[in-house]
């Protein structure tokens, strides 16, 4: 039986997490960001643990090998230990090495898993974000921001779950306007994987990145959202009261532009990032370059 020595896996807020080469855009950026910002603990496996398991042509379905559940199960205790819990609730997500760079973002081609808890669970998520990096999507991506058919390698980051009662995207920078000077927020109740989707139509707030003053806002519909469901998420309705308001109160929106503005100062170029509100928490999810100015 092949043995993963631990030092394949890497934690966030230490160094050698910090590489992009190492764990991909996603997983480093947080790292670099944790020791400043609420980044949820977590850890990441290296590309090469892809690569002992699965060798590029194996199925997300198979059972999960010893050695694999063995490598997770001894970093996610300790994650549990972190979070004061036996079996704590996480998101498990890739990190490709290609990720979350200038040019392309992939967001949304690598498959999800919120609110995985045990061991056997969160190893056989691992072994299912592996799979989609050479499903038809991921490819079909590639083709069309002309990469390689090769991703370099996807490491996996498994992240403890915010129960988030509001999140979305913020942008440091106006996406459609191009202006520098407006942050531009989208919005909902729940989990944010409604709004990462398309699958609701979030609030949509312009606000002056010097001041936090709105500029614009618009009610998105919101009749939907990602709430936490035994094993995984499900989409629920959302009450007719909570649809006709917005899901940022101002003092939110004021504190959003304020992240916006220090994550482009800290990281030295324009942010996407996700956010997540645990009550009045706020929490980083992700932060990227944009790349559509």
């Amino acid at each position: 039986m092949v043995i993963i020595m631990d030092m394949n896996v890497l934690w966030l807020g230490h160094s050698d997490c910090h590489e992009v080469a190492r764990v991909g855009g996603k997983a480093a950026n947080l790292s670099r960001l944790a020791a400043d910002f609420r980044v949820p603990p977590g850890f990441c496996l290296i590309p090469e643990v892809q690569a002992e398991f699965m060798n590029g042509t194996v199925s997300g379905g198979m059972d999960v090998p010893e050695a694999l559940l063995a490598l997770v199960a001894g970093a996610y205790g300790n994650l549990g230990k972190v979070c004061g819990a036996e079996n704590p609730s996480v998101a498990v997500r890739s990190s490709a090495v290609d990720e979350d760079g200038m040019a392309s973002s992939f967001a949304g081609q690598y498959d999800t898993y919120l609110n995985v808890s045990g061991p056997q669970s969160v190893s056989s998520a691992v072994m299912k974000c592996w799979a989609s990096a050479d499903g038809d999507r991921m490819q079909s991506y590639r083709q069309e921001q002309n990469l390689g058919a090769g991703s370099g390698g996807v490491a996996v980051l498994i992240q403890q779950l915010v129960n988030a009662s509001t999140s979305g995207v913020v942008f440091s920078a106006n996406p459609i306007t191009g202006s520098r000077d407006e942050v531009m927020i989208n919005a909902s109740w729940g989990l944010g994987e409604s709004v990462v989707s398309g699958s609701v139509t979030p609030d949509t707030l312009v606000l002056r990145k010097s001041d936090g003053s709105i500029i614009d806002s618009n009610l998105g519909a919101k009749d939907k959202m990602t709430v936490r469901s035994e094993g995984g998420t499900e989409e629920v309705d959302v009450p007719a009261s909570q649809r006709q308001q917005l899901s940022l109160s101002e003092d939110q929106m004021r504190e959003l532009v304020n992240l916006a503005s220090g994550l482009e100062d800290k990281m030295g170029w324009p942010v996407d990032l996700e956010f997540a509100y645990d009550g009045l928490d706020l929490y980083l999810l992700q932060c990227r370059p944009i790349t559509t100015l």
